[in-house]
């Protein structure tokens, strides 16, 4: 799943508005609507307000896997 869709995702399970999600980000609600629908990125700091809020890690947040030969297989 791409990040806009994983965003939208955990915004709605949590119940909150595109809206609410702008004003606890501190931007305004057309830019957070630019990320759900993949128009924008933001930046390192908005995600780990976005991580945080929704208490999931960056790589789930942006829908990232390792693959089965990654260097985090050879520990």
């Amino acid at each position: 799943m791409d990040f806009s869709k994983k965003l939208k995702q955990l915004r709605l399970l949590l119940g909150c508005t595109q809206t609410q999600m702008a004003d606890l980000l501190g931007i305004t609600a057309r830019g957070y609507r630019n990320y759900e629908l993949g128009a924008r990125e933001p930046e390192l700091s908005v995600l780990i307000k976005l991580a945080d809020h929704f208490n999931v890690s960056l790589d789930e947040l942006v829908g990232r896997q390792f693959p089965k030969d990654s260097l985090m297989d050879s520990k």
